[in-house]
């Protein structure tokens, strides 16, 4: 992932150097459950060091990273290094390794989603009776409340934290069952001992590699966070439109610039970046779930492939997580002018409350719906105020044109935050 993208925790799980140095974890925890080395062969396989550019120099003529990443290592060992990688298969370090970078990154990440839930649950609450307009087709519909808006993209996102709590879960596993999973070499409590020097729970069944669906599911779920952010920045992009401007960014007056050209400008890049990077992470899921079908027990089709997609992936959402927090925090709410447009259809926003009245009334559903219809192209059409027109009809106006009864009702289901902290 390029750097624009990336922040340091993530950064350093995901380094050249991190990669190896999980790899020579896992290469420690193998050697240290055998039977053959002393305790001093030990010690000395312990202090096995490398470098990466010692390792890009071997692979250069063994033209195979592990056997390279084994070759130093060995070598910095001294006559101890004959015990690193013994009776292991090259997928035994790869997959197990993988296993320990993603627990890694999942700890950072699902703190940061929950991070992202708390500041949407408090913005919810802070806007809980700020009257605005709910739109449906891009169309004015009836009053809600901005809090009402904002608690449904909360508990959207409280989901996709459990969600990639549980996939990133799922995904840390390891595998020490050699070729082709059959455990021949060294057995399977063998790998039992191993994965739990370094934490790890075991693929129950590996056919030499972790089975490749669960880095599917992780990709699935981090795809789907993403997109509950792309909602909430989609949102943000509406209302901050000139002719809507109920909501907008924050920007750095004095500082900022929105457009190189036109300096009055103040666009919503942020929220306009979240959406695009989005579309990266849909299309990193698919790549997962193309990755799940490998040759008989194993091939290598989805080595190169997971190479790009889970650092970037994890780095990407990460990044889209830490912004979007940022964004709910920042964000700067016009209630005035949410006000001002509840206005513009001269209150024909209330036309279901009173077609309701009216069939209560007595009048049939379709006769109720034909006149509430007409008086409301009609307040749209002269400016008149919806309520002058019903003016004929035996209603209680003050009751059916409430804008308190919507944020009343709004309160209720904003309650349900309590269920998510």
């Amino acid at each position: 992932m390029i750097a624009r993208y990336t922040r340091p925790e993530l950064d350093r799980i995901w380094t050249d150097d991190a990669r190896f140095e999980a790899l020579r974890r896992v290469e420690v925890a193998a050697a240290e459950e055998l039977d053959g080395p002393t305790s001093e062969e030990l010690e000395a396989i312990r202090g096995a060091t490398f470098t990466v550019e010692a390792i890009a120099e071997r692979e250069r003529i063994t033209d195979h990273d592990v056997a390279a990443f084994v070759d130093v290592l060995a070598a910095s060992a001294g006559p101890a290094g004959r015990w690193i990688h013994f009776g292991l298969t090259s997928s035994d370090v790869l997959d197990t390794a993988l296993g320990l970078q993603l627990r890694s990154a999942g700890e950072v990440i699902v703190a940061g989603a929950r991070e992202l839930v708390d500041a949407l649950v408090h913005r919810a609450r802070e806007h809980r009776d700020t009257l605005c307009v709910g739109r449906t087709h891009g169309v004015h519909a009836e009053p809600t409340t901005f809090g009402l808006k904002l608690a449904g993209f909360a508990m959207e996102a409280a989901r996709n934290a459990e969600r990639l709590e549980r996939a990133f879960v799922q995904a840390a596993v390891g595998a020490v069952s050699g070729a082709v999973g059959t455990h021949a070499t060294h057995g399977p409590d063998y790998e039992v001992r191993v994965l739990e020097r370094l934490g790890l729970p075991r693929e129950p069944v590996s056919t030499q590699v972790v089975a490749r669906d669960r880095h599917a599911e992780l990709l699935q779920a981090i795809a789907l966070a993403a997109a509950g952010i792309e909602r909430f920045a989609t949102e943000v992009r509406n209302l901050q439109r000139t002719e809507v401007r109920e909501a907008s960014e924050p920007f750095r007056s004095g500082q900022q610039k929105g457009s190189s050209a036109m300096p009055h400008k103040r666009n919503p890049i942020l929220s306009e970046r979240l959406c695009g990077l989005a579309r990266v992470l849909r299309g990193y899921a698919q790549v997962g779930v193309e990755n799940v079908a490998l040759w008989h027990e194993r091939d290598i089709s989805h080595s190169g492939a997971e190479r790009v997609v889970l650092p970037d992936a994890t780095i990407l959402i990460d990044y889209m997580q830490a912004r979007a927090a940022g964004l709910a925090r920042g964000l700067v709410v016009d209630e005035a002018r949410m006000r001002s447009n509840l206005d513009l259809t001269h209150g024909a926003l209330f036309s279901q409350r009173v077609l309701l009245a009216l069939v209560e009334g007595g009048m049939s559903r379709d006769d109720a719906y034909r006149v509430v219809q007409a008086s409301a192209q009609r307040a749209f059409d002269t400016g008149t105020p919806l309520r002058e027109l019903l003016g004929g009809h035996d209603l209680d106006l003050d009751a059916l044109f409430d804008y308190g009864w919507y944020v009343r009702h709004a309160d209720e289901v904003i309650e349900r935050l309590d269920e998510i902290g």
